[in-house]
């Protein structure tokens, strides 16, 4: 790992985990904070970002399948504003404050629309290319 790489994934992780910490915070002002949707909005879009990513490095190739952008975007930038721990321990709390139903809907629809952001981002990025297989 060189240190280029590191700064990349440094300034990167900045800017996600402040993007992160501005729009938990925001949703949860905006919906409350006795189901932690802050996170779940982060975890969602932060998988359909990594689709988008995914798809541009798949279909254009060039700077978006380069290194230093995987570092900077991938590593850095999402790597920081996604809450995977932050879901995870949130899930466990409301497990064990006896919330059951609510930390099972967590994991589920996390996890689940997690995964459909994704693709969907993918998708899109195939679609808008025209790169259809």
């Amino acid at each position: 790992m060189s240190f280029e790489a590191c700064v990349l994934v440094l300034v990167g992780g900045f800017f996600g985990g402040v993007a992160r910490f501005f729009l938990s915070g925001f949703v949860g002002r905006r919906f409350g904070e006795t189901f932690p949707w802050g996170t779940f909005v982060v975890n969602v879009s932060g998988a359909f970002v990594i689709g988008l990513v995914a798809g541009l490095a798949r279909f254009l190739g060039g700077v978006f399948a380069g290194e230093m952008f995987r570092d900077f975007v991938v590593v850095g930038l999402l790597g920081g504003y996604t809450t995977v721990s932050s879901f995870c321990l949130q899930s466990l709390n409301m497990a064990l404050d006896g919330e059951h139903r609510q930390a099972l809907f967590n994991i589920v629809a996390s996890s689940v629309l997690c995964v459909i952001a994704v693709g969907f981002g993918f998708w899109m990025i195939q679609w808008m290319l025209g790169a259809a297989q």
